[in-house]
């Protein structure tokens, strides 16, 4: 999507213009006349000029690029369309009343999008507290400040979170390229501007504060691509346990919102920040530095205990202590005095002037093993932080490897600290803020070496199963359980020998057919635990599948007399000497669609919780590895002795079970618990699943 004119306009106009004290009006025009290259066209039928300009009566005459509303939302839906009918294509609704504002604040918002659509207008907002780029000096908000100059593109929510940003930003020498108040995202989404930004030359990196994200298939889609050349890092807001509500299936407990979002942008390739303060950390390394080739560490300190306190932070990410070479330990014997440190970490200790700092680092920095280092120091009186600071650029320079610096004090440390930052070092007074922004880089070397592949399209018999779903629908069922073993035939996914009996000699012919001992389990899609009523038996010898049949219809309907009894399944035993129990599951979620789960399953997917989510659909690298991520996962490798199981299977479920729920929107919720996964194949036991009728 093209932005020029929305970022990069020549001719701006403001339509409700004002001079009036305190009015959003006039701020916005101030800003503009302030800081913009280009001409302010004031619309305000009801005045003559606006700080000298001349005022004109409708959007229609102001020949504009990009139109700024700041009328009333009754008003505003009119202007926009003027501006469409007048050929602008980038418009900034600031105006609030919309979406947020009740039934007719929702009304006006949908008729709002409408327009835009029929003029094709790029529009951000309604609700918006702006737009700025640098470049051209564009300030078309009613915050307080400019941005300064930088590389960093952002984009947020809320639009005071804004203002407080480039406020603070501008005493830490944070610089932005452009900036975006999304406002109530009514056309324009976060997934236009990771896009519009990925294609931007002048953006290095995309950070955001996010609330929610609309459409969450488009923005794995374009986050994913875009990430391979840039970075894009968010904070999400709203950490909540939606899916904890009582829910029919253990998926739709466990996989809640916060779990989609976990998942989504991992798979997308964002950085999710934990909070606004590494949001910009790691935006400012990202910005200025590349990756490390490597994850080793190099600390060097001339502080025994900002070296400790680093060396524990490493411990803590996904970066290591990096392991000299011996030639790096005997070159730092030879540069350092005998009561320095030549293990890492460093310690030059405190008489350390530029010199031997700058020695340490050279050598250090030239060691394969080395991918990056952090550079601490205390104030001594033998010491400059202004010499230091040349001494770590250069250094820098030289050898190309990532650094932070942790040069620890007050008002000594802030010009230090800028002609750092002008390099692309960031400097922090705490270890474990600079070894945490360096693990951000480790973090994007890892999303920048990930090959993507589409997802396996499985040859399934998707009609039967479309058949299974549409006569339950046509019976009023909502849920379904082992009835709907069949989707799981349908689907490739591997299944014991059963049957459906509703008497008692049937029961005993089936069980006489399919073995000497079988498993059997009352069928109702009212009774969703049925071993907790006695509603399963399991080991019963063919010759006593009868009484087995009486006991279990007596128990449903002891336990819930009005429950709709389907009958009673005969399933062939399932041999689990050597297997583990694992569960499998989906659950739709309204932002990302659905999402499948992994973990481990049978009695203790309640209690452990140990569980892994994906957006579906999945290639088979992100089945393989939701296996990696759970805790049990040595389990399924063959801990203490016992055989593996097949992985293999497993991860070919994970994908079957993926097609499925993407063909079939009407699955809310599916669990398939457990997926016995033995060394030989895995086999589902049980399922259960809700159904939305309305969707097929």
């Amino acid at each position: 999507m093209a932005l020029e004119s929305l970022f990069a306009p020549d001719r701006v106009a403001v339509v409700g213009a004002t001079e009036s004290e305190g009015s959003v009006g006039r701020a916005v025009v101030r800003n503009l006349l302030d800081t913009f290259d280009g001409e302010v066209v004031p619309v305000n039928p009801n005045r003559e000029s606006v700080f000298g300009l001349d005022c004109l009566d409708s959007v229609r005459d102001a020949d504009a690029d990009l139109v700024v509303v700041v009328v009333p939302p009754q008003a505003a839906v009119q202007v926009v369309r003027e501006a469409g009918e007048a050929g602008v294509r980038d418009a900034v609704v600031i105006t609030a009343g919309f979406g947020e504002a009740g039934t007719e604040g929702v009304a006006r918002e949908r008729e709002l999008e409408a327009v835009a659509a029929e003029y094709e207008m790029n529009l951000v907002g309604p609700n918006s507290l702006g737009v700025v780029s640098t470049p051209k000096g564009l300030n078309a908000t009613f915050g307080p400040r400019m941005a300064e100059p930088g590389n960093v593109s952002f984009m947020s929510q809320s639009g005071a979170f804004i203002t407080a940003v480039l406020d603070w930003a501008a005493d830490h020498d944070i610089g932005f390229n452009d900036v975006v108040s999304l406002g109530n995202k009514a056309v324009m989404d976060e997934a236009d501007f990771v896009r519009a930004w990925g294609d931007d030359p002048e953006t290095d990196v995309v950070l955001g504060y996010l609330e929610a994200i609309e459409d969450g298939a488009s923005f794995i889609d374009t986050a994913r691509e875009v990430t391979q050349e840039t970075p894009v890092v968010v904070v999400k807001s709203g950490r909540t346990e939606a899916g904890a509500h009582a829910a029919a299936s253990h998926t739709g407990a466990i996989a809640g919102s916060e779990a989609a979002y976990e998942a989504g942008l991992d798979q997308a390739g964002v950085i999710r920040a934990d909070s606004v303060e590494e949001l910009f950390d790691f935006g400012g390394i990202l910005a200025g530095q590349s990756p490390p080739d490597t994850d080793g560490v190099a600390i060097v300190t001339n502080a025994g205990g900002p070296g400790v306190m680093a060396t524990d932070a490493v411990g803590d990410s996904g970066l290591s202590l990096a392991s000299f070479t011996s030639e790096t330990h005997a070159a730092l014997g030879e540069a350092l005095p005998d009561m320095a440190n030549v293990y890492n970490p460093v310690d030059v200790i405190g008489d350390a002037r530029v010199d031997r700092f700058r020695a340490a680092l050279d050598i250090v920095l030239s060691d394969p093993n080395v991918g990056c280092a952090v550079v601490l120091s205390c104030p001594t009186a033998v010491l400059t932080y202004e010499e230091l600071a040349d001494a770590i650029v250069e250094a820098h320079e030289e050898s190309g490897v990532p650094m932070a610096t942790v040069l620890m004090g007050g008002e000594a440390t802030r010009g230090p600290a800028r002609t750092l930052a002008a390099a692309g070092i960031p400097n922090y007074f705490d270890p474990s803020r600079a070894v945490g922004a360096l693990d951000g880089l480790r973090r994007y070397r890892e999303i920048r070496s990930r090959e993507y592949e589409p997802p396996t399209e499985f040859d399934v018999d998707r009609e039967p199963a479309r058949e299974m779903l549409e006569r339950a629908a046509a019976r009023g069922q909502t849920r379904l359980g082992v009835e709907a073993m069949g989707l799981l035939d349908a689907y490739g996914i591997p299944t014991p020998d059963s049957e459906i009996v509703t008497g008692r000699e049937d029961a005993v012919r089936a069980a006489h057919d399919i073995g000497e001992e079988v498993a059997m389990k009352v069928v109702s899609p009212d009774i969703l635990h049925k071993s907790d009523i006695g509603g399963v038996k399991v080991g019963v010898p063919a010759g006593e599948a009868g009484d087995a049949y009486e006991d279990l219809v007596t128990r449903a309907r002891n336990y819930q007399p009005d429950a709709t009894l389907l009958g009673v399944q005969v399933q062939a035993m399932v041999d689990t000497d050597d297997a583990v129990e694992t569960i499998v599951g989906a659950n739709r979620d309204p932002q990302f669609g659905p999402l499948l789960l992994f973990g481990l399953g049978g009695i203790f997917v309640e209690v452990l919780e140990d569980t892994t989510v994906r957006v579906a659909p999945v290639s088979e690298p992100e089945a393989a590895a939701m296996l990696d991520d759970i805790d049990a996962a040595p389990l399924l490798r063959g801990a203490r002795g016992r055989p593996a199981v097949d992985e293999a299977a497993v991860v070919e479920t994970l994908q079957r079970l993926s097609q499925l729920v993407t063909d079939f929107p009407a699955i809310l919720e599916l669990d398939v618990n457990p997926l016995v996964a033995r060394p030989e194949g895995a086999e589902a036991i049980d399922v259960r699943l809700t159904i939305d009728p309305e969707k097929l």
